[in-house]
C-alpha cells in the first residue's frame, strides 16, 4: 500500500455516477479488466431513471445508450445513491458538467473519505469557469493526488463494441494515475498517464466547440479542405488557451488533445458534431436538444471557454464565432468566413 492509501493493485469496489453512454462504457471497462486481470470487483452504476437501472439490473443492456451491447453480469444499478457509494474506493463521475456542483454537495456526506475520484466528463463550468477537477476539489475538500481526469478519443460506442481504443489518465500523483490505468486496464482499451491534469481537461474542453464548428460547417455542405482547416487551427487555439493555464504542448499533440479533436470532430457518434450539423442544416438551439438524446458539452461549455480566454488574452476566433452563433449573434451563413479570422501571421506562431 502506497503513501497516500492506495492499493498497489486495481481498485475493488467502483461507484459510477451516471448511467450515460460514457459512464456506463466505462462501468463496461472496469469490469472487463477485471475479469481479464482475473480480480474481483464490484461496479455499481447510479441512474436517475429507474427504466435504465431495471435494463442494467434485468437484460444486461442499456437500450437508450448503448443499443444492443450486452453489459457484464459484474455490473449492477441503482436510484439509490448512498448504495451505490457504500464502500467505494474508486468514485467515477459521469454527469452533465453544469449539474456536477449542486449533486457534489449532496453526494459527500456519502463518499468514502479516502476514496480516489475520477471524473470523465468534459465541460467548463459557466460563471466560475472552473474545470470539473477544479470544482471536484472545491466541493469534496480533497486533494489533488485523489482526483483524477480520464480523456482521450472517447467515443462511447465505439468503445462499448469493444474497439480498440487508447486513452489517458491524468494525475498529479503518477502512482494514483498507475492506479486507475490498472484498474482500467481492457484488452481493448489502453490508458496511459500523465501529471498534466490542465492540459488533458482543456484539450477535452475546447474539443467539444471545435466539434460544433466542423458540424456546422458540414451542415453547410463545406467541403473537407474547410472542416480540415478548421480542425487543425481549432487545435491551435486549444493549445493556446491549455498553455496560458500551465498545460504542456505535448499534450496537445496527444491522446486527449490531437486524438479526441479528430475524433470528435469526424464521427457521426460525437454529439458536438451532431448537434452543429443540425445547426448548420437550419435547425434552431431549442430544435437541436429535441433531437438529440444527450448533452452535447459544447453548447453549454463554449461561453465559459469564450470568457475564459477572454480573462487570460487568448485569441480564440473559431471559440468566439461559435459562442456568437449559439447566443444568436451570428447567422450559421455568416460563421464560414469568421472561423479563420485572425491577422496573417507565419504558422508556428500561437
Amino acid at each position: 500500500m502506497t503513501g497516500d492509501g492506495l492499493r498497489p493493485g486495481s481498485a475493488r469496489s467502483v461507484a459510477v455516477l451516471g448511467a450515460g453512454s460514457w459512464g456506463t462504457t466505462f462501468a463496461k471497462i472496469l469490469a472487463d479488466a477485471a475479469t481479464a486481470a482475473g480480480d474481483e470487483r464490484r461496479i455499481r452504476i447510479w441512474g436517475r431513471r429507474s427504466e435504465v437501472v431495471e435494463q442494467i439490473n434485468g437484460i444486461h443492456r442499456n437500450i437508450q445508450y448503448l443499443r444492443d451491447i450486452a453489459l457484464p453480469e459484474s455490473i449492477t444499478a441503482s436510484t439509490d445513491v448512498g448504495e451505490v457509494l457504500a464502500g467505494a474506493d474508486l468514485v467515477v463521475l459521469a454527469v452533465p458538467a453544469q449539474s456536477l456542483r449542486l449533486q457534489l454537495r449532496e453526494w459527500k456526506p456519502l463518499i468514502d473519505h479516502q476514496a480516489t475520484v475520477v471524473s470523465l466528463m468534459k465541460g467548463l463550468e459557466l460563471d466560475t469557469d472552473a474545470r470539473m477537477s477544479e470544482v471536484i476539489s472545491q466541493e469534496l475538500g480533497i486533494p489533488a493526488h485523489r482526483i483524477a481526469v480520464v480523456s482521450g478519443p472517447n467515443l462511447a460506442l465505439e468503445i462499448a463494441r469493444e474497439e480498440p481504443t487508447a486513452s489517458v489518465v491524468a494525475c498529479a500523483d503518477s502512482a494514483a494515475a498507475g492506479w486507475i490505468a490498472r484498474s482500467c486496464t481492457a484488452p481493448y482499451f489502453r490508458p496511459y498517464t500523465t501529471a498534466d491534469v490542465v492540459g488533458v481537461e482543456i484539450g477535452g474542453i475546447v474539443k467539444n466547440v471545435i466539434a460544433l464548428a466542423v458540424g456546422i460547417c458540414e451542415g453547410k455542405q463545406m467541403g473537407d479542405n474547410t472542416k480540415a482547416s478548421v480542425i487543425t487551427r481549432g487545435l491551435a487555439e486549444t493549445s493556446r488557451l491549455a498553455l496560458a493555464l500551465g498545460g504542456e504542448a505535448q499534450t496537445m499533440a496527444g491522446l486527449a488533445g490531437l486524438g479526441d479533436l479528430v475524433a470528435t470532430c469526424s464521427s457521426p457518434l460525437s454529439r458536438n458534431h451532431t448537434a452543429g450539423r443540425l445547426l448548420g442544416e437550419g435547425l434552431t438551439l431549442d430544435e437541436v436538444a429535441q433531437k438529440m438524446t444527450q448533452t452535447a458539452e459544447g453548447i453549454k461549455s463554449g461561453q465559459a471557454v469564450h470568457e475564459l480566454a477572454g480573462k487570460l488574452g487568448v485569441e480564440m476566433p473559431i471559440t468566439a464565432a461559435v459562442v456568437a452563433v449559439l447566443a444568436g449573434k451570428l447567422s450559421v451563413d455568416q460563421l464560414g468566413p469568421l472561423l479563420l479570422a485572425r491577422e496573417l501571421k507565419p504558422e508556428g506562431d500561437y
